[in-house]
């Protein structure tokens, strides 16, 4: 463990012109750093709140994704006005900026997905009694 808090704290630097700390590495292959995270995910949960307006008020997929954007929105903005990228990492805990920038998208593909595909409206024929008896 002592191992891994010490790689962690080489992965930032803190030059004297700065006061939030910049991130030279993720440490995870495939996955550069963000150069500007902050506005990154401020325009993704954007969208992703605009995306959220076509699906119903009191569809469940709406209702707990707003929830959980706009506590990430709100952690965002308030991080913004002195932006450091580790005190976001800190507050969200869901991993690296980058991981959650990388949740954002995916979450804004699963939006509009969700409003093309209407899983809130009623089935086309009702399913069959038996259908979730197993061994039938």
């Amino acid at each position: 463990m002592r191992i891994f808090a010490q790689l962690e704290a080489a992965l930032y630097c803190l030059p004297a012109a700065m006061a939030g700390a910049l991130k030279k590495t993720t440490g995870l292959v495939g996955l550069a750093v963000a150069e500007n995270p902050h506005e990154h995910l401020r325009i993704l949960y954007t969208k992703i709140l605009a995306a959220l307006q076509d699906i119903p008020k009191d569809a469940a997929y709406r209702k707990y994704t707003e929830q959980i954007v706009n506590e990430r929105f709100n952690m965002v903005k308030t991080n913004s006005q002195e932006p450091n990228v580790q005190k976001l990492e800190d507050k969200m805990k869901s991993g690296q900026i980058e991981e959650v920038i990388i949740q954002a998208e995916s979450e804004l593909s699963l939006a509009r997905k969700m409003a093309q595909w209407k899983p809130w409206e009623p089935l086309v024929e009702e399913p069959p009694t038996d259908q979730w008896r197993w061994p039938i």
